[in-house]
């Protein structure tokens, strides 16, 4: 797919489909008044006819002959008090959806001349052109490489969007949203390859193909003897029911000064969790493929900066293991000593995420990072609590925790901050080790970050469970590519 930018009057921009937006009241984009001008009034008698009512995310094709363009398809994008950057959002999502699949070869998109409600960083054209370019991506996202048969080619091949001056600034804008959106379907391709194909030596491998294929990143994996030698402990126990080894995968992007404190991002990356021992119900077991998602959009964060090179130093670890019962596998009631030296007694092993995290995040250490975020599907009951709008995030520094929100708010992948105060640490006591792996029923989110909280007293840290946003069930099942939205807005707020 070819995109670009254009600020070049519609009428002299030549593709076969012109897109506008229609907004439910207010003044209309100067596009759409020029769209109608040149189709002789159409538009305005077919709004005042009630065929079109610019009610948002409505669509109508209009088809045309001897005019500029084989068809027009006008977006509704809503009231004016009410379009904030979700329902824009929805608008761009409609928009792309009528395009994808339909007869046009080439496309004029004139939406980001559309005004939203909000924060300046997100209302601003070049946020809008930003998010036209995510979402043009994700919603031209395909998964059907383990299908006997292949779904014909799309037609539509080129896509110009609209910008008034297709400066540089609003040329990057753009550019980082269609490399966002490549990042977010990378992360999906990762979390949607099946079990049998994505275990811990293949996530490994696909690292190491990120460093051949990108001379600014450079990847180191660590196998099952030299974390036992170190002592990554909890890693190696809960992989040790399954025939595929554990892994630690560690990439780096080196694009900062060389005296600068790397940021560091921690994945989870369970590639299959059956619960071990504790094993899950069979219902829905097959989703569990996806409690690699940490890892995932770890992956896809690292392809974006790969792609854009910004002036920032970024580490990323991931600790990938399969989570399997067999005569071998980790019981409940064993005890099993960290990397830190703190001892855990494991009493349920479908609680196996914060395990290898715990490694990983005293591993970090290493780095003397600015700052480290872990990313993990760990807990049911962030479902429970947030449902699969919101990621949640627990942080012992309000600063990160803030930075994380907004960049959230201004992706329109947002987050939700929860407690992590010292009364729920006791859920977490043991009588024969240091700390037990789960805490019981209540709070169960806060609990899970209670112990990782543990590991990360050194530095600053946040945890986002994005059990409830890294994919979908049902119907629409598959990953979301969530959170590489919040995580790229977060780091590139920190590029020089």
């Amino acid at each position: 797919m070819n995109f670009s930018l254009s600020s070049k009057a519609i009428t002299a921009t030549n593709t076969d489909c012109l897109v506008i937006g229609l907004p439910e009241n207010g003044e209309w984009p100067e596009t759409t008044k020029a769209a109608d001008q040149a189709l002789g009034g159409l538009i305005k008698q077919l709004e005042q006819a009630g065929d079109l009512t610019g009610k948002n995310a409505s669509v109508a094709t209009l088809p045309l002959t001897e005019q500029p363009w084989q068809r027009v398809i006008v977006v509704g994008t809503g009231k004016d008090d009410e379009r904030n950057l979700a329902n824009y959002r929805k608008a761009l999502i409609a928009a792309v959806g009528a395009l994808k699949d339909g007869p046009s070869n080439s496309a004029f998109i004139c939406l980001t001349d559309t005004k939203i409600q909000g924060p300046e960083a997100s209302a601003s054209e070049d946020a809008r052109l930003n998010l036209l370019g995510r979402t043009l991506e994700e919603q031209l996202y395909t998964f059907t490489g383990f299908k006997s048969e292949q779904p014909p080619a799309r037609k539509l091949n080129k896509v110009i969007a609209q910008a008034s001056d297709a400066d540089q600034s609003q040329k990057d804008a753009f550019n980082l949203g269609l490399a966002t959106g490549r990042g977010m379907n990378y992360t999906r391709d990762l979390g949607n390859t099946p079990p049998n194909v994505c275990h811990p030596i293949w996530l490994a491998e696909q690292a190491q193909t990120m460093a051949k294929e990108h001379d600014c990143i450079k990847t180191e994996v660590l196998d099952e003897k030299q974390m036992a030698d170190m002592g990554m402990n909890t890693i190696l126990a809960v992989g040790k029911g399954s025939t595929q080894p554990p892994r630690l995968i560690v990439m780096e992007y080196r694009g900062g000064k060389a005296d600068e404190k790397p940021y560091v991002l921690v994945g989870k990356g369970i590639t299959f969790d059956s619960g071990g021992i504790s094993l899950k119900p069979g219902a829905g077991m097959d989703e569990m493929k996806y409690d690699m998602g940490g890892s995932a959009s770890v992956f896809g964060t690292m392809k974006v900066l790969a792609e854009t090179k910004p002036s920032i130093n970024v580490v990323a670890v991931i600790a990938a293991a399969e989570n399997m019962p067999d005569g071998s596998a980790t019981r409940p009631g064993d005890i099993v000593t960290t990397l830190s030296g703190q001892t855990v007694e494991i009493l349920n092993t479908d609680a196996e995420g914060r395990l290898v995290l715990c490694d990983a995040l005293t591993y970090v250490k290493k780095f003397d990072p600015e700052t480290v975020i872990d990313l993990a599907t760990l807990t049911g009951a962030c479902i429970i609590a947030l449902g699969h709008q919101a990621t949640g995030m627990l942080a012992n520094d309000d600063e990160l925790a803030n930075e994380l929100l907004a960049a959230g708010e201004k992706t329109g992948d947002r987050a939700w901050r929860l407690p992590l105060w010292d009364e729920y640490q006791s859920q977490l006591d043991s009588n024969f080790a240091d700390i037990a792996n789960i805490g019981g029923r209540p709070a169960g989110t806060i609990t899970a970050a209670c112990f990782l909280s543990r590991f990360t007293k050194e530095y600053r840290w946040a945890h986002l469970d994005i059990a409830g946003t890294a994919w979908d069930s049902g119907k629409a099942k598959g990953a979301t590519g969530r959170p590489v939205p919040l995580l790229v807005d977060y780091l590139m707020s920190h590029a020089g």
